[in-house]
């Protein structure tokens, strides 16, 4: 079985167990592309249930993302302080929303490239900000996607960049951007680096 082959067998048991999850991950469900931007920044390095109500409180204090531009640093993380690294990103989102207003006229850009010179926005910010908010395709790597992808033998790679592109080989396009919230849930379900474990909790 080569490697593409393998990566349908695996994509089709993870649709079967947590397609139909109805668990709500941070980038997941805001009406706002701007709220989706700036919740999965926050979520960096937290846990989605820590991020997704500190992020509705954060949206219902500043409802539009001209109103969150011109916050106080200081107020925002007043609201956002049970997040981690809570004061870099409590900068980062009102400089991204800053430049979003100045740059784009309030709109979140389309393009992987424009969306990594944002504040606080890496590829795994900026892939899942494409898929989420424009249905364009795009793998959105964390730690989850890239330690299943690598311990279940997918890719065999050092960092979630290189896993996002050995995946792009491997995965056929119309799936990338469904393989964040399937590895991610996947994930969740089980710790460590056990290939057996994780892959009978597919089963």
């Amino acid at each position: 079985m080569n490697k593409k082959e393998y990566f349908m067998l695996i994509l089709k048991a993870a649709e079967k167990k947590f397609g139909n999850a109805d668990k709500r991950l941070a980038g997941d469900s805001w009406p706002e592309a701007w709220q989706t931007l700036v919740a999965t920044i926050m979520s960096a390095q937290t846990r989605d249930e820590v991020t997704i109500p500190v992020a509705e409180e954060l949206f219902e204090t500043y409802p539009n993302v001209r109103k969150l531009a011109s916050a106080r640093e200081r107020d925002v993380l007043k609201i956002i302080k049970r997040v981690n690294f809570s004061k870099t990103k409590a900068k980062n989102v009102i400089e991204a929303a800053k430049v979003l207003v100045e740059r784009y006229n309030g709109k979140v850009p389309d393009s992987i490239d424009e969306l990594v010179e944002l504040p606080g926005v890496g590829r795994k910010t900026a892939n899942l900000v494409i898929a989420e908010c424009h249905a364009k395709a795009g793998i959105c790597v964390d730690t989850h996607v890239h330690r299943i992808s690598n311990v279940i033998g997918l890719v065999k790679t050092k960092t979630p960049t290189q896993t996002e592109y050995a995946l792009m080989e491997i995965a056929p396009k119309k799936y990338w951007s469904r393989i964040n919230r399937l590895f991610v849930l996947w994930g969740k379900s089980v710790r460590g680096r056990d290939r057996k474990k994780i892959l009978s909790a597919l089963q």
